[in-house]
């Protein structure tokens, strides 16, 4: 028999209470978010349940299954699975079925053993759905949820006036906020591309204010009224926008993103729990407690001295468990948005048990058609790759009509002035060789980059035969972000704005536009690259949900 789809139907309709038992307890996710998988196929063999992560398969009386349902000794199997990587734990039928919570320790403590960093959400069920037993971080998750109700108290003035505040104190205190943030820098190596996500200067943090104030002149995005009627019977229906909540953010290297967060969150009436990267954790609680002597000297005026505004904002350590406590934090947090890298946003789709938005990587394109404007391509291609490298909006691969190739070593000329270094195509390489001043592959034939953010001065140049064939390649290699096309032809950017499948779509303008505040948003809490909800930048309108309101006066339905 092969290992196909009906042979593990089979397996699975066969599974024992114990494994069934088992695997209700893995399927969601009570290993600290772990994800596993049953009845998963190796070689000749099928491991009862299997951890991709950690490489570990756990087996129910060492079961094994054999395709010719021949079944070997325990110690061959265990051998012959270590013998490839793969660690096994081993229960039998009775362990499992007599004392889950125990077999669930077991692994932990297995788990702990190597190191893993995950751990184990021991929950009690709580008959009161209002109040579920919060994880290890819980005090901080239930002081959010709580300051989250409080801010319906407080105006859209008296928020402005606050955000004014801060946006006043980070220029007050400058020189507070660089010097926590020399000790990150100095921690990074300034090769790394990342090092200018960190780097905050006096400059940056004028812009920080500047949008943080921008953010506060903006209309509130609560109350209002997106759909109303009234029904045949009487009943008036109303559609309005409220708060989600609680919003978790986790992120990188960004420190500013720690200053968006809070000001997109509290105008919206969001309370904020904040994850971010190690590299960047000084900054972050120097932000953080900037906010937070803002909001409590704020708080003496009378009409807030009722709680402690704090918890509108709260950091919490920036350690792998902590990820894992709010991703599991059901019942406190309301939406989880990542801002990183692939493998952050791909941790968090796994491992979450809480809504998540997703704000993926920008392999970003822009294409330079026959009938594109060489001067406008010169300046929107070194505009969107040199800008600032580290950005996700940055452009990552530049294709160019076969029709414009004696046209290629202009059109990229400038990016010599930053020593971009080039992976051309074959054709490319012929075309720019002897022209192009800085350092250049030798001319790529498989395309092993093209589905890279390189977050650095680096791009791919890759010639095309057609607008066809640019999207072909487009649609193969993007990730949804920002895609651009050079032209002076209507129809052919038209067909561009309509085939093009991502959040953002440019015609002769650059991906670097591709920000909440170039948008006139205020800021961005991320870029969206999801279909499903928000997608772009998330700004104001995107961190609001809503619900109906309906008014009788005595209706009954039939």
């Amino acid at each position: 028999m092969t290992f196909n789809k009906e042979y593990r139907q089979l397996l699975r309709r066969d599974m024992t209470i114990a494994e069934r038992i088992l695997w209700k307890r893995l399927r969601n996710k009570q290993l600290g978010g772990l994800r596993f998988r049953r009845q998963h196929g190796f070689g000749d063999y099928v491991m009862d349940f299997y951890c991709p992560v950690l490489k570990l398969c756990i087996e129910i009386d060492g079961d094994i299954h054999q395709l010719s349902d021949v079944r070997l000794k325990d110690e061959i199997r265990t051998k012959f699975l270590e013998d490839n990587g793969i660690r096994v734990l081993r229960f039998s039928n009775e362990e499992v079925y007599n004392n889950i919570d125990e077999v669930l320790n077991r692994i932990i403590d297995f788990i702990d053993m190597n190191e893993w960093k995950l751990r184990y959400q021991r929950k009690e069920r709580s008959t009161n759905c209002s109040d579920p037993h919060p994880p290890n971080l819980g005090g901080l998750f239930a002081q959010a949820k709580q300051a989250s109700k409080h801010l319906a108290l407080i105006s859209d003035e008296q928020r402005n006036d606050i955000l004014n505040a801060v946006a006043d104190a980070i220029i007050e205190q400058k020189e507070m906020l660089l010097e926590a943030n020399a000790k990150d820098l100095a921690r990074m190596d300034k090769s790394n591309p990342l090092y200018d996500r960190l780097q905050l200067t006096e400059q940056r943090l004028a812009d920080i204010a500047s949008d943080m104030r921008n953010v506060a002149s903006l209309p509130s995005p609560l109350g209002h009224i997106t759909k109303e009627k009234t029904l045949p019977n009487g009943l008036h229906l109303r559609r309005i926008s409220v708060p989600f909540g609680v919003i978790g953010m986790i992120y990188e290297a960004r420190p500013n993103v720690t200053f968006d967060v809070f000001s997109l969150c509290f105008k919206s009436g969001n309370a904020c729990v904040l994850k971010g990267g190690k590299d960047a954790d000084n900054s972050n609680r120097a932000a953080v407690a900037l906010i937070h002597d803002v909001l409590k000297n704020k708080g003496q005026d009378a009409r807030l001295s009722t709680f402690d505004p704090r918890p509108f904002i709260t950091l919490l350590p920036a350690t792998h468990e902590a990820t894992a406590e709010l991703l599991n934090a059901v019942g406190y947090v309301d939406l989880c948005i990542p801002r990183g890298g692939k493998k952050l946003i791909e941790f968090v789709r796994d491992t979450a048990r809480i809504p998540v938005i997703e704000t993926g990587a920008g392999v970003v394109h822009c294409y330079f058609d026959k009938d594109g404007d060489l001067t406008i391509g010169k300046a929107i291609v070194n505009n969107a790759k040199t800008r600032r490298v580290s950005v996700c909006n940055a452009l990552d691969t530049l294709l160019v009509h076969k029709d414009r190739l004696d046209d290629l070593p202009e059109l990229v000329m400038p990016l010599s002035e930053k020593n971009v270094y080039l992976y051309p195509d074959r054709l490319a390489y012929a075309a720019l060789e002897g022209k192009y001043p800085s350092p250049m592959g030798r001319g790529q034939e498989e395309g092993d980059l093209y589905d890279t953010e390189f977050m650095d001065y680096k791009m791919n140049v890759v010639v095309v035969d057609s607008l066809d064939a640019a999207l072909e390649h487009i649609a193969c290699h993007g990730s949804g972000h920002s895609e651009s096309i050079i032209t002076e032809n209507c129809e052919t950017a038209d067909r561009f704005r309509k085939m093009v499948d991502a959040a953002c779509v440019y015609v002769n303008a650059p991906t670097s536009f591709t920000d909440g505040a170039q948008f006139g948003l205020g800021a961005e809490i991320g870029i969206s690259t999801q279909k499903l909800g928000p997608r772009g930048p998330m700004a104001l309108e995107e961190i609001t949900t809503y619900k109906w309101l309906i008014d009788g006066h005595g209706q009954t339905r039939p």
